[in-house]
Parts: structure tokens; C-alpha cells; sequence
């Protein structure tokens, strides 16, 4: 059941956003309880942003935050902050970088319908419109529009269907065939609440007409 109650957003609050993302790679390990995201994010900063030189600021909410690397070292967690809405970056480049962030999200607990659920047995997504934040820490806003490349692991027969934006580009099986995994790209860039993600035991009903 959905409780939240969404924040008004004013034209005239309208702020460019300080930093812009180009391509997202996500990479999903599926499970009911712990599901665990891998995110990698080619940023840089926004040369229209109304200040220069600030923290990064990414949106999140309900996550178990793992790893963050910044151009490929590990942060400690004194180089970064947490808080309940928000992981702050005080200091990132001021050119093009790369982030890489890991996150843990529990599907099966997941009553808000937003972000990654599960719902009778087959993992959903509810992204828009400020849903993408339950799954990795984003500038979640849909004026910031990046090229996606999703990776799906899952158990193969808990989930032999794995979905998402884009067309498929790869799967395979891994584990002895017990787990399986595709790999889908848009090569169209979006905002983050376009995001889709399926994964379940489905069934396609397919009929010729003819006319």
C-alpha cells in the first residue's frame, strides 16, 4: 500500500542540476530479500549549473549502501556522508569521473510499490516518479538523461524471464545452469524514472489474425 505523500515541485524553485550523468550500467543480482545493485556512472559537471564547484548530492531513500569508488578507488566512509535522503560527495572533479556505487534493497519488504518489489513471486519496478532513489543513489530528476546498460542475474527457475529497457544484447547461464543472466541496452538516453525492470516466471499469448 502506498503511504507517501509526494513533495510539490514549483517552476519557480527550478534549478539546473549541478552534475549530469551520460551512460548508467546497472547490474542486478536478484533475491527476494537482498537484492544487490551495482552501479556504475559516467558523470561530469553540468556547465549550465547556477553554481560551480559543489558536493555531489545523490538521491536515495530505504537503501543498505555497500561500496562507493570514485574514478576506480574506494572511498572511506569519512570521504563521503549518508543520510537518510542522500549520500554527499564533498569533493569530486571537475571533469568527467566515473562513480561506482553499491547498494543492497530488500524486494519481498517493499509495501511502498516504489523502487524494486516483488509482487506474487515476479520482481517489478515503479520508477516514476521518484521511484529510481529506492534502488541506487541517483540524481534522481528527469531533466538528467543517460544511456542505459542493465545487467539481470537471477535464480533460472525462480526467474526465467529477466526484462528491461532497450534490446536484449546477451544471456547466458552461469552456476552449472542454476542461475541465468541478460544483459539489455537503450541506446536512447532517458530520465531515470523510465526505468523498467522485470523479473518472473511469465507466459506470452501469441494469435495470427488475419485481415
Amino acid at each position: 500500500m502506498k503511504t507517501d505523500v509526494p513533495r510539490p515541485i514549483r517552476l519557480e524553485n527550478y534549478r539546473p542540476p549541478e552534475f549530469l550523468i551520460d551512460t548508467v550500467e546497472l547490474n542486478f543480482t536478484l533475491d527476494p530479500t537482498r537484492t544487490r545493485v551495482m552501479s556504475r556512472l559516467q558523470m561530469r559537471p553540468n556547465p549550465d549549473a547556477a553554481k560551480k564547484g559543489q558536493p555531489l548530492s545523490l538521491d536515495g531513500e530505504t537503501l543498505e549502501l555497500g561500496e562507493v569508488k570514485l574514478d576506480g578507488k574506494k572511498l572511506e566512509p569519512g570521504e563521503y556522508q549518508v543520510t537518510d535522503r542522500h549520500l554527499i560527495l564533498p569533493r569530486v572533479p571537475q571533469k568527467p569521473f566515473t562513480l561506482e556505487i553499491e547498494t543492497f534493497v530488500n524486494p519481498e519488504a517493499n509495501k511502498a510499490l516504489q523502487g524494486l518489489y516483488r509482487s506474487r513471486g515476479i520482481y517489478c519496478t515503479q520508477c516514476e516518479p521518484e521511484g529510481f532513489r529506492r534502488i541506487t543513489y541517483f540524481v534522481d530528476r528527469p531533466d538528467v538523461l543517460a544511456v542505459y546498460t542493465t545487467r539481470i542475474e537471477a535464480d533460472a527457475e525462480e526467474a526465467p524471464v529477466l526484462l528491461s529497457n532497450g534490446n536484449p544484447v546477451e544471456r547466458g547461464t552461469i552456476d552449472g545452469g542454476k542461475r541465468h543472466y541478460a544483459v539489455w541496452k537503450d541506446p536512447f538516453p532517458k530520465p531515470s524514472y523510465l526505468f523498467a525492470l522485470v523479473g518472473g516466471n511469465l507466459s506470452a499469448v501469441t494469435s495470427t489474425f488475419r485481415t
